[in-house]
């Protein structure tokens, strides 16, 4: 019989500690070994009673979840799963915490937090599963140098403008960090799909831009899309490349979930084969899921230059090994990698 996961909730709410302890012990799977108020109780019921998973809440007394995570991370490396605020300033948090190494995160509801974190019972499940499977990296992955700017020649006219799509889920907050700040200026446009809410996508770009050398956005419908430039997608709305008047552009669709996804990465990719396959290059970076396997192949297939992340690099090694499984993947980096194939590739015309 295989051992339950161990999980110890940490959360300055009374209410919040008992509903997570609740909605967890009901997987038989799962099993809480303890709860903690706060940092300091937390530091010591995580020496006694050896958690596999943590559920750390953000906004605690005495020490914020921030500041413990790094702690945790620098002395004791282990999965955990953020339970922060569906706010601005909580997107903005929380996104720094998966940059620390936080496995993934749950959004707690404004109002009535028994109702909404019951309707949420599957996702913390499935959560606290995913992260106790994960692959936890240090903190020194951070990005490097900002290569010199390979001065590409002009894609030249209608149908040849090159294109980099990529695809990301879980552990591709930080991934997308080391991939784009450590790319040039004078890249092709990139189109991203990264699997979060419309509120934390918005967030993410905001933080990316001031990361990096290149101009990252929120990606809107119309957009032009230009080198040195960057198109996230936002969380309730797939993206789509076009091709208008012999330019590149951003197209976004707010309609059903594709795979249980929007947005998609599947349909951003279907999107580049309708415009420039032989022009494309795809990247399949760390994520849960099958999301963007399909379509990756067909790129591919097409004339599309495909890469995927490699599993030791990873934080979760689902997209990207069906992608390879299925040969849709033409070469496999490691994560800090990922930037020089990507500048490579782009100079040659």
């Amino acid at each position: 019989m295989v051992a339950p996961i161990r999980v110890l909730v940490v959360d300055d709410s009374a209410l919040i500690r008992q509903l997570l302890t609740t909605i967890l012990n009901q997987d038989p799977q799962i099993e809480v070994v303890g709860t903690a108020p706060d940092a300091i109780k937390a530091r010591e019921r995580i020496k006694k009673l050896h958690p596999d998973v943590l559920t750390l809440d953000i906004e605690m007394p005495k020490m914020n979840g921030i500041e413990f995570l790094q702690k945790i991370m620098k002395l004791r490396p282990m999965p955990v799963v953020m339970v922060s605020s569906l706010t601005q300033q909580g997107a903005e948090i929380t996104l720094k915490a998966l940059e620390l190494g936080a496995i993934d995160f749950v959004a707690k509801p404004q109002s009535d937090l028994q109702r909404g974190l019951t309707e949420k019972a599957q996702e913390i499940v499935e959560k606290v599963k995913m992260a106790a499977g994960a692959t936890v990296h240090p903190l020194d992955m951070g990005a490097g140098e900002v290569p010199v700017e390979f001065h590409r020649e002009s894609d030249g006219g209608s149908g040849n403008k090159k294109m980099i799509v990529i695809g990301a889920s879980t552990g591709g907050v930080e991934a997308l960090r080391v991939v784009l700040t450590r790319l040039p200026r004078d890249m092709p446009p990139i189109f991203i799909v990264q699997h979060m809410p419309k509120l934390f996508t918005g967030a993410f770009a905001r933080r990316l831009d001031r990361m990096s050398v290149l101009n990252v956005h929120e990606a809107e419908d119309g957009m032009i899309a230009q080198e040195g430039n960057v198109y996230i997608a936002p969380g309730d709305s797939h993206l789509k490349v076009g091709w208008e008047n012999q330019q590149l552009v951003c197209r976004l669709e707010q309609s059903a979930p594709v795979g249980g996804h929007i947005p998609s990465v599947e349909v951003l990719f279907e999107s580049a084969l309708k415009v420039s396959p032989a022009k494309t290059v795809g990247v399949m970076l760390s994520g849960m899921g099958k999301d963007g396997a399909e379509a990756m192949l067909a790129l591919k297939k097409s004339g599309a230059y495909t890469i995927g992340q490699n599993k030791r690099s990873c934080v979760v090694y689902g997209m990207p090994k069906t992608a390879f499984d299925i040969g849709a993947i033409e070469q496999v980096c490691d994560l800090t990698k990922i930037p020089q194939a990507l500048i490579d590739i782009c100079a040659v015309k």
